[in-house]
């Protein structure tokens, strides 16, 4: 009965559709994200930029980021982690290719904005993604997995904060509206100041969301009857 249950909690988990909703969704932010800098035209660039460097480092940022956001969902899929060495080479892919890259050269994305709620928030989730993705690999390393699994939970929030922050963003500017009543004319103007706070509520809700997937998904303690 107990090998029937078991069977049966698996087959769900293979059949559970909530990486394929994250890869779609993934995928849809990831080429609108990158679209505007495909041409490599700087005059097309959605962030100021002041030279051709700054412009190369922020395509390195976008590129690779999104680069993450479409790799982290196919490690939250049974049947590619039932495949060791797939799953191995799209982790350190994801972890070499999109976090390293896009997380370091978020810094000075952050540094140049001259903003100082950007060049702190988009600073510190930097500096979490690279430290949350060190934590996954040498968990996996030691072949901790439900450490490993928990701390790339956490790692592929901070990814999802270049969904996140393009979802709170217009929400925040919409709350103003009904609270402050202003006229959504004067408001539009403010969407400039508004996106840093976006990005750095985004990233907080994002770590909060996963650290309640990682409790959920905790084994429960089992205690001995006396």
């Amino acid at each position: 009965m107990n090998k029937d249950v078991a069977v049966s909690e698996s087959s769900a988990r293979s059949r559970n559709p909530f990486a394929w909703i994250l890869l779609v969704l993934a995928l849809g932010f990831g080429i609108a994200i990158t679209f505007p800098y495909w041409n490599l035209d700087i005059t097309e660039s959605r962030l100021t930029v002041g030279s051709e460097l700054q412009y190369s480092v922020l395509i390195v940022h976008i590129c690779t980021a999104a680069v993450a956001l479409v790799l982290g969902p196919l490690q939250f899929m049974p049947r590619l982690r039932a495949h060791r060495r797939i799953h191995r080479a799209i982790g350190r892919s994801y972890l070499l290719a999109g976090v390293l890259p896009a997380a370091v050269s978020a810094v000075p994305v952050a540094l140049w904005s001259g903003r100082i709620i950007t060049q702190i928030g988009l600073t510190t989730a930097a500096v979490l993604w690279l430290i949350t993705g060190v934590l996954a690999y040498r968990a996996a390393v030691r072949r901790d997995f439900a450490a490993h699994r928990a701390w790339m939970i956490r790692n592929y929030a901070l990814a999802l904060l270049a969904v996140t922050a393009r979802i709170l963003t217009p929400v925040l500017l919409l709350v103003q509206i009904l609270v402050s009543g202003a006229e959504p004319d004067v408001i539009r103007e403010q969407v400039d100041s508004m996106i840093p706070v976006g990005q750095t509520v985004g990233w907080i809700v994002n770590l909060i969301v996963a650290e309640i997937v990682v409790i959920r998904r905790s084994p429960k303690p089992v205690f001995a009857e006396g």
